[in-house]
């Protein structure tokens, strides 16, 4: 298992970071994700820890907070020394009744990281992440709760998840003007079918040395190798009762198509081939893997392992490509001369 920085931090992650969607028996979508109780919660982070995972994510709407009571009484059953794992979670969503039980605002904010390190019975969090956009609230006041948390030692680093690329932009203008916590990273949905990012976020994301957290790498299970075009979605699978995050079928089932040969001439499964083309994108900073199974967790472990030869990288590359888009396609045709002069400049 490798360790990359998040962003351009020196806080280093495992590559795959162990998510917690499926701890707990919430009612609404969350009975649609998982219901792992306290025993198979530890024993599933056991096995992560033990295959070289130092990175858990959870966040405190998951099951109404359930997902990081389990994931911090879980830490404490294993005796996991604290500097031995990194401990991401996020705020945002609703809570409770009250108008102010939700969104980004600072009281929402300095509400609930002491709810969450309550129940994950930590002193601090290692990572605290804003879970969506508030436009309710404004972000100079969204970053000044969090940059006062960083001061007081409860959290050690700021993210946010499902921002767009202004936003994030914005946010650490802000934050470099105040001489504020920036944010350090974007949790955001990635797969190979879904490669919405790289037009305006990942090169943001490069640009500002913001790491990027992966969730979904699988496409709620679309990816896993078990459907495809003419196959049926299992009854009871996360699919057929949740039908999230919403996927270009035809692309996603050429891509599936793709990876079938290649992941059979490894030996691999096809979710293995889904997971490592993740792992070669050079801005990818860590990839968000959960389970209901020992053995499902095992299999998405194994793709640290998988190496994609650069023909297998350009075929997976050639079949989920993205329809160009303005103003992308004025960049490379634009852009064109300058990148030939920098690929042949003798600077430095």
């Amino acid at each position: 298992m490798r360790h990359r920085p998040l962003g351009r931090t020196g806080l280093f992650v495992s590559e795959l970071c162990l998510g917690t969607m499926t701890f707990g028996d919430g009612a609404g979508m969350w009975s649609h994700i998982g219901a792992l109780q306290q025993g198979e919660a530890d024993a599933l982070i056991g096995q992560a820890l033990d295959a070289g995972i130092n990175f858990i994510d959870t966040a405190d709407i998951y099951s109404a907070g359930l997902s990081e009571q389990i994931t911090g009484q879980a830490l404490k059953n294993l005796k996991v020394p604290r500097e031995n794992v990194v401990v991401a979670t996020k705020v945002f969503g609703e809570v409770g009744p009250g108008p102010n039980a939700r969104g980004a605002s600072r009281g929402h904010i300095l509400d609930g990281v002491k709810a969450s390190l309550r129940r994950l019975q930590l002193d601090h969090i290692d990572l605290y992440q804003i879970h969506g956009f508030d436009p309710a609230t404004p972000i100079e006041e969204t970053l000044r709760a969090l940059d006062l948390l960083v001061r007081q030692g409860h959290v050690r680093y700021v993210g946010v998840s499902n921002w767009a690329a202004w936003q994030i932009a914005k946010a650490n203008g802000l934050a470099e003007r105040l001489n504020l916590a920036r944010v350090d990273s974007l949790q955001a949905y990635y797969t190979i079918a879904g490669r919405d990012v790289e037009r305006e976020i990942v090169p943001m994301l490069k640009s500002e040395g913001v790491g990027l957290m992966v969730w979904s790498p699988l496409a709620g299970g679309l990816l896993s190798g078990k459907f495809g075009r003419d196959q049926a979605q299992a009854e009871g699978s996360r699919r057929s009762s949740f039908d999230f995050p919403p996927v270009h079928r035809d692309r996603a089932w050429d891509c599936v198509d793709a990876m079938r040969p290649i992941a059979a001439a490894h030996g691999v499964s096809v979710a293995q081939v889904a997971l490592a083309w993740l792992l070669h994108q050079p801005q990818v900073s860590s990839v968000i893997i959960g389970a209901k199974r020992p053995e499902q967790l095992g299999d998405n472990l194994a793709a640290a392992s998988l190496k994609l030869a650069a023909d297998e990288l350009q075929q997976l590359d050639a079949v989920s490509r993205l329809p160009a888009e303005y103003p992308g396609w004025m960049f490379e045709r634009q852009g064109e001369y300058r990148r030939q002069q920098l690929t042949t400049s003798t600077r430095g």
